[in-house]
């Protein structure tokens, strides 16, 4: 006589199955979350105005230290209390730091007479430094702001002094607390900030490294008779 199938009741499936079960629902809801429009990106931009000033100086540009809730492709915002949340629908172009630092050796390049400015991964050998940190960079509410502050340092590259120091803030109105409104009032404060720190470093008294040829043109001491 031909035995009939017995099927097993829900409780007795095998721990592989169960498995097999659980991993199956995992991709199912990881795909119903991933399934939402992907955020635009936004970038910033290098304003261009010629400054004149600090002709033949060369300058490398740090990478601005920040915050954890400042290192990120997210767009802050921050209300009075301080507390602090990410606009959905946006992100940059790159991490901000990073990002703040290849626009400021832009708006370098684009506005002053230097001889030459980088970032210090260049190996260029350099006259000074700009060694700053990013202090906000944030849409401000109730009042609706966007906000940036700056702290920069000029280090002196041959013995490491600190030759100065300057705190640049910028405020822009935002018409609206969301992505695009955000990233454009933020671009223009960030412009308003380069172009001061431009300016300052321009027409600040910097320390140059001696040129091999200057060097050697130096006038030699008149040796006494003997």
């Amino acid at each position: 006589m031909r035995g009939s199938p017995v099927s097993l009741p829900p409780t007795e499936l095998s721990r592989p199955a169960r498995r097999l079960v659980s991993v199956v629902l995992l991709a199912a809801l990881a795909g119903a979350c991933s399934s939402g429009p992907a955020p635009a990106t936004y970038d910033l931009s290098a304003p261009t105005s010629r400054i004149r000033g600090a002709a033949g100086v060369q300058v490398l540009v740090n990478e601005p230290a920040a915050l954890q809730t400042l290192s990120t492709q997210q767009i802050l915002v921050k209300d009075a209390s301080g507390a602090v949340s990410f606009l959905g629908g946006g992100q940059w172009a790159d991490n901000l730091p990073r990002l703040i630092q290849t626009r400021l050796i832009n708006t370098f390049e684009n506005a002053s007479q230097l001889r030459g400015v980088s970032r210090p991964s260049s190996g260029a050998v350099a006259d000074v430094q700009l060694v700053s940190e990013l202090r906000s960079f944030e849409i401000a509410t109730p009042s609706n702001e966007a906000v940036v502050e700056i702290s920069v340092k000029i280090v002196s590259d041959q013995n490491g002094r600190i030759v100065n120091g300057r705190i640049f803030r910028a405020r822009t109105p935002v018409a609206a607390v969301d992505a695009p409104n955000a990233a454009h009032a933020l671009d223009e404060s960030l412009s308003t900030v380069m172009l001061d720190i431009v300016r300052w470093v321009s027409g600040s008294s910097l320390p140059r490294r001696e040129e091999p040829g200057e060097l050697s043109q130096a006038p030699a001491k008149e040796q006494l008779p003997t």
